[in-house]
């Protein structure tokens, strides 16, 4: 073979491996759901299988939206 050898262009497709699962059970319940799609529009980095960069988080094609709500009204000043 001629010449240097480059790294890929592009992040290889497929699935990805899956990540440690988080130790803290309310950080648990945000990872690795089996509706969780990468969304595309983020650095594949990202892809971490954390709801927060799921393609559906926060919008009504999400099957949890009532629990992300209902966290975050937990967050909100009484």
């Amino acid at each position: 073979m001629k010449g240097p050898l480059r790294p890929p262009a592009h992040a290889p497709s497929g699935p990805r491996p899956l990540l440690r699962s988080p130790e803290d059970p309310e950080e648990a319940k945000f990872y690795d759901r089996e509706c969780y799609e990468f969304n595309r529009q983020l650095a594949p980095t990202s892809n971490d299988r954390y709801c927060e960069h799921c393609r559906h988080y926060l919008t009504s094609r999400c099957p949890h939206i009532d629990e992300f709500l209902d966290d975050v009204e937990d967050l909100s000043p009484e």
